[in-house]
């Protein structure tokens, strides 16, 4: 039997490997969806990824008969560690054939870096923040994924299990099939809530009136989920990044920004048109011809994806939410959207997900971290 060998990635080739494997893995699979290739490689460049100047990283590539069979990143984020005392290493990008020699391999190399810099505890699949793709799928293999969801195959989870690590956190995701009439008690609750508390519903003549809000979006997430324990404060490196990562493919008609009477954000929703397919047909590149993908994507599409949702915690029982929901209800029936489908919520996350109530939400997808105490293996 061949043996197994995991190396660290050292040049441009073996970055080039790394960032293409799991294009090769899942080849012809129809619910894989790629990442942008181009912004793969800016994760690992420290001009780029303003999370390496608060963490340290290696990415691992495994081979067997001169092939490459799996890769594997290590990260450990140390901004987690002085804020919220939690110290781990985070391993993420990993994806490996089905022989369990080579997940074994990539999990040990994981366990070695975290036995050498004096750290009990590996937990992943997850990237450097709160904001990067985060959990291995555990169900709901045969749905198409998403632009910002982690697709595996359903062998993944059994490996780890295998391996001896467990359940850290666990993440759900919902699907709609969306109303063709506005629920009454949503119809009823919006317009009195408005009055109520004063506020309005911004409406965007063009993408660039949504410029000035983008900040207070992210600092009104960190008030919206600062008090789930795993929460980091978003830096103001990463607002930028994440601006100029998503920006580009934000559309006004599906951001909803509710103000109060002097014009603070109290409530926003971001949504955008499923790019799942255009991705796939482009290869996770927008040229020479992906750009014509995603803009027939943007313009004409049945689904569509909530990526963001914040509402500021003084509004989050008051009702809110029907506004958000009967504007988005306005928007999407004009634009021919029939199906919505959440980003992943932490299953502990019920006051988000409690959003969803009114529109027959099916849990469709769940995903897990895993962790494993060194002292146990």
């Amino acid at each position: 039997m061949s043996k197994v060998s995991v190396i660290e990635v050292k040049n441009q080739k073996e970055l080039k490997q790394f960032v293409k494997f799991p294009m090769d893995l899942y080849k012809n699979n129809p619910y894989y969806v790629p990442s942008f290739i181009k912004d793969e490689y800016k994760t690992w460049d420290v001009k780029e990824n303003p999370a390496l100047n608060y963490s340290e990283s290696k990415q691992y590539l495994a081979i067997k008969d001169n092939k490459v069979v799996g890769r594997i990143a290590v990260i450990i984020n140390h901004k987690e560690e002085k804020e919220l005392g939690i110290k781990k290493v985070r391993f993420g990008w990993i994806d490996f054939i089905d022989d369990k020699e080579v997940s074994k391999a990539l999990i040990q190399k994981a366990i070695d870096y975290a036995k050498e810099n004096n750290i009990d505890k590996i937990e992943g699949p997850m990237g450097f923040t709160n904001l990067d793709k985060a959990g291995m799928l555990t169900m709901g293999f045969e749905k198409l994924a998403t632009m910002i969801g982690i697709y595996n195959h359903e062998y993944y989870p059994k490996h780890l299990e295998e391996l001896g690590l467990t359940k850290e956190k666990e993440w759900v995701e919902f699907e709609m099939n969306f109303p063709k009439v506005l629920p009454e008690k949503v119809e009823k609750f919006s317009g009195l809530i408005a009055q109520k508390y004063k506020l309005k519903v911004l409406h965007f003549n063009s993408k660039e009136e949504i410029l000035p809000f983008v900040e207070p979006m992210f600092k009104l997430l960190d008030e919206t989920y600062k008090h789930l324990s795993t929460y980091t404060p978003i830096s103001e490196e990463q607002i930028q990044t994440y601006k100029e990562k998503y920006f580009p493919f934000i559309d006004k008609n599906y951001v909803i920004c509710v103000v109060d009477e002097n014009n603070e954000l109290v409530s926003f929703a971001i949504t955008m048109p499923s790019y799942s397919k255009a991705l796939q047909k482009s290869k996770g590149k927008l040229f020479p011809f992906g750009w014509w993908h995603f803009l027939q994507a943007s313009k004409k599409n049945d689904r569509a994806n909530f990526y963001l949702i914040g509402i500021h915690p003084e509004y989050q029982r008051r009702g809110v939410t029907a506004i958000i929901f009967k504007e988005i209800f306005v928007r999407f029936t004009s634009m021919g959207i029939d199906f919505a489908e959440t980003n992943p919520e932490l299953e502990e996350n019920k006051s988000v997900q409690v959003l969803w109530q009114d529109y027959n939400p099916v849990n469709h997808k769940r995903r897990r971290t895993y962790s494993l105490h060194i002292g146990d293996n």
